[in-house]
C-alpha cells in the first residue's frame, strides 16, 4: 500500500469512528448536531469537494466528484447527516479499493516488464564507471557482469555466457552466446563476464522500444473504451438534469393538484438517483480490463500496441501466414544425403562442402555446417581452402571447382543438364543439390527449411480459437509449399509469390470477408511490411531484436513461437468477455436502481451499494484479465 493510500485509510477509519460515536451519543441541539457531523464529513470528503469546485471553474462540471458533492451536500441540507457522511465514506472506500487494484495491476506489469537497465558499465582509463544508458554512444564497449541486465543492443566483443531472455520472450529457456553473437538489451547475463560493443543508442535499443510500446498501449483505445467515454459524456449531464426535474416537477404538480408538495421527499429521491447514477464502475473497470489483458499478454512475451488491437484480435476469422521464418525456422539444413553407386555419404558431403567453401549462400552455408559437424570432419576445425582451385560460379545453376585436383560440380538439375550428366530425382521435397566428382554423378544432397516444433500446434490452436481459414503465402516452390501445408494442416496455400503478389492475395481476401470479420497477417515484420500494414491486424513473428518488426506490426511476438498467436486470441477473448460482463452488470444494476430510486423504493443506503458495490465488483472482475 502506498503512502497516499495509507493516508486515505486513516481518514476512513477516523471518519467512521466519529460518525458511529455521534450516532450513539444523544445530541439535543440541531446546530451542535450539524457541527459535529460536519467534522467526519469534511475529514473524509474535503478532497472530493475540492475537486468538484475546481471542476466547475475548469468547465468540467459533470463528473463523479460533482455528483458526490451535490448528493452529500443536499443530504446535509435536508438534515440527513449520517446518510451524507456514509455516502462520502463508502465512496472513498470504493476509491481506495480501486486505487489499490489498479496499483497492484500496474505493479504486476512493471514486475513482468522490469527490463529497463539502471546503468551501463563503461571502461575508461582502466576503471569501470557506471553511466546512464542514455548517455552511451553507439560503438562503445560496455562490461556486463553476471546477474546484470544487458543495457543496450550490441555484439559480444569478448567472453561467452548464458542469457536469460524470459523478460522479453516469456520463456525460461536460456540462450548461449559467444564472441561475435548479437545480444539485445533487457536480457540478464547469468554466468560469464561479457564485453559488448554497442550497435545502437539506448533510445533505439529493443528494451527502449518495448517499454515505449507498453507505456503507450493505453493511448490507442478500443471501441468499448470509446463507447464508455462517449456514454459518460452524455449520461452524466442527462442524470443531473433528470434529478433536477425529479426534485422540482412532482412537487409543483402536486401543488397544482391541491396536494402537499412534499419537497423533502422528492429532493431526497433526486439526491439518491444522483448517488446511484455515478458511472465509476464503467469508467474505471473497462480500461482496467484492457490494461490487465495487455499486461497478461506481456507476461507471455506478446506485446500488444493498444487495446484496440487486443479487441480486434477476438474477431479474427482469417489468419494469413508467411512460410519462411513464421511456420518454418528460415534456416536451411541438410535433410538427406543420397550417394550414388561407388560413392559414400562422407565423400559426397566432403566434396560438396569444399566446392562451396568460397560461397556465402544460405544453401552453401548449410552444406559446410553439415560437413563440419559430421564424423567425416572429425578433428578438422575449418575447411582448408588451399586444396580448392579453379572455382567458377555458374549463374542460377551452381558452382564448378577443383578439389584435391578432382573436378567437382555442385548445383541444381539445370547444372546437371548443362554438363550432360544423368542424375537421380529425389522423392522427397526440398532444395536439390546434385554433385559430380571427376565427371561422374556422385549423388544428391537434399536441403530443406525446417518446420518449427510448434507450427502444427499453432494451426490447430487457431482453428480451435474460431479462425475460419488458415492461409499460407510463400515465395517458395509449389512442391515445397504444398508439402509444408499438408504437414501442418493449412487450409489454403499460395506459392511462388512475389511481395506484390502477397498484397494482391490479401486484398482479395479483404474483399470477400464479412464486415465484422478481421483478417490477420503473420509475418517476419521485415520482408512482409507491405502486407502487415494492409491487413486488419499485423502480427510480427521472430521479432526478438528486429526493429522493423516492432515498428511494422500491431502485435509483436517476442519469441519465435507461432503457437503464441492462439494464446493471444484466447487472452483477447477472455478480456472482451470480462469487459462485456462489466458493461452489462453495471448498466443493469444502475438503471434498475435509478428507476426504483425515482419512485422512492430505494433508500440512500441502496444508492451507496449501487455506486460503490458495483464499482468494487466490476474492478474485482476486471483484475481477472491479469491471470491468463
Amino acid at each position: 500500500m502506498t503512502r497516499k493510500q495509507k493516508k486515505v485509510l486513516i481518514r476512513i477509519c477516523v471518519s467512521a469512528i466519529l460518525a458511529v460515536l455521534f450516532c450513539v451519543i444523544p445530541i439535543s441541539s440541531p446546530y451542535l448536531r450539524f457541527g459535529l457531523y460536519l467534522i467526519p464529513y469534511l475529514i473524509i470528503g474535503y478532497d472530493i469537494l475540492r475537486k468538484a469546485v475546481l471542476g466547475i471553474f475548469h468547465g468540467e462540471v459533470f463528473d463523479e466528484n460533482f455528483l458526490m458533492a451535490l448528493a452529500t451536500v443536499g443530504a446535509f441540507v435536508l438534515g440527513e447527516y449520517i446518510e451524507g457522511t456514509a455516502v462520502m465514506l463508502f465512496y472513498q472506500v470504493g476509491e481506495l479499493f480501486q486505487s489499490y487494484a489498479v496499483g497492484k495491476s500496474r505493479k504486476n506489469i512493471t514486475d513482468l516488464m522490469d527490463i529497463r537497465p539502471d546503468f551501463a558499465n563503461v571502461e575508461q582509463d582502466g576503471k569501470v564507471i557506471q553511466m546512464d544508458p542514455d548517455e552511451v554512444p553507439a560503438g562503445t564497449v560496455i562490461l556486463v557482469k553476471p546477474g546484470e541486465k544487458i543495457p543496450i543492443d550490441g555484439v559480444v566483443a569478448e567472453g561467452n555466457s548464458t542469457l536469460n531472455t524470459s523478460a522479453l520472450t516469456g520463456e525460461s529457456l536460456p540462450r548461449e552466446v559467444t564472441e561475435g553473437d548479437d545480444v539485445i538489451s533487457g536480457c540478464v547475463n547469468m554466468s560469464g563476464v561479457l564485453r559488448v560493443r554497442t550497435t545502437k543508442e539506448f533510445g533505439e535499443s529493443t528494451v527502449s522500444k518495448i517499454l515505449d510500446l507498453v507505456e503507450n498501449s493505453s493511448m490507442k483505445k478500443s471501441r468499448s473504451e470509446n463507447f464508455i467515454t462517449r456514454f459518460a459524456k452524455y449520461y452524466t449531464p442527462f442524470v443531473c438534469f433528470g434529478a433536477l426535474a425529479l426534485a422540482v416537477l412532482p412537487p409543483i404538480l402536486r401543488m397544482i393538484m391541491g396536494h402537499p408538495a412534499n419537497w423533502q421527499v422528492w429532493v431526497t429521491r433526486a439526491l439518491t438517483t444522483l448517488v446511484i447514477s455515478c458511472p465509476c464502475a464503467l469508467v474505471i473497470s473497462i480500461p482496467l480490463s484492457f490494461f490487465g489483458g495487455i499486461g497478461g499478454a506481456s507476461a507471455k512475451g506478446i506485446l500488444v500496441k493498444g487495446s484496440n488491437y487486443l479487441e480486434a484480435l477476438s474477431q479474427a476469422k482469417y489468419v494469413v501466414c508467411d512460410k519462411t521464418g513464421t511456420l518454418t525456422k528460415g534456416v536451411f539444413e541438410v535433410a538427406q544425403i543420397q550417394p550414388s553407386k561407388g560413392f559414400s555419404k562422407e565423400e559426397l558431403l566432403e566434396a560438396a562442402a569444399y566446392a562451396e567453401s568460397y560461397s556465402d549462400h544460405p544453401i552453401s552455408k548449410s552444406i559446410k555446417r553439415a560437413y563440419l559437424t559430421s564424423d567425416a570432419a572429425a578433428g578438422v576445425g575449418e575447411i582448408d581452402s588451399s586444396v580448392v582451385s579453379c572455382v567458377e560460379e555458374v549463374g542460377g545453376c551452381g558452382v564448378l571447382a577443383s578439389v584435391n585436383k578432382k573436378t567437382v560440380a555442385v548445383g541444381n538439375a539445370k547444372l546437371m543438364r548443362k554438363l550432360n550428366i544423368p542424375f537421380e530425382m529425389p522423392k522427397q521435397t526440398g532444395t536439390q543439390v546434385h554433385v559430380t566428382i571427376g565427371g561422374k554423378y556422385a549423388g544428391y544432397i537434399l536441403i530443406s527449411d525446417v518446420i518449427k516444433p510448434n507450427a502444427k500446434e499453432a494451426v490447430t490452436g487457431l482453428k480451435e480459437a474460431g479462425v475460419r481459414q488458415v492461409i499460407m503465402l510463400t515465395g517458395d516452390s509449389k512442391e515445397v509449399a504444398d508439402a509444408v501445408a499438408a504437414e501442418l494442416g493449412v487450409d489454403v496455400v499460395k506459392s511462388e509469390l512475389l511481395p506484390a503478389d502477397k498484397v494482391a492475395e490479401v486484398e482479395k481476401l479483404l474483399e470477400t470477408k464479412g464486415p465484422k470479420e478481421k483478417l490477420v497477417f503473420v509475418g517476419d515484420g521485415i520482408n512482409d511490411a507491405p502486407v502487415l500494414s494492409r491487413a486488419d491486424l499485423g502480427i510480427a513473428m521472430g521479432a526478438l531484436g528486429s526493429d522493423a518488426a516492432i515498428e511494422a506490426a500491431d502485435i509483436v511476438l517476442m519469441d519465435d513461437d507461432p503457437a503464441k498467436i492462439a494464446t493471444a486470441m484466447k487472452i483477447s477473448g477472455k478480456t472482451l468477455r470480462i469487459v462485456h460482463q462489466n458493461i452489462v452488470f453495471a448498466l443493469v444494476v444502475k438503471f434498475a436502481c435509478l428507476g426504483l430510486g425515482a419512485i422512492g423504493f430505494v433508500s440512500m443506503w441502496w444508492a451507496i451499494f449501487a455506486d460503490v458495490g458495483v464499482m468494487i465488483l466490476a474492478v474485482l472482475n476486471a483484475t481477472r484479465t491479469l491471470k491468463n
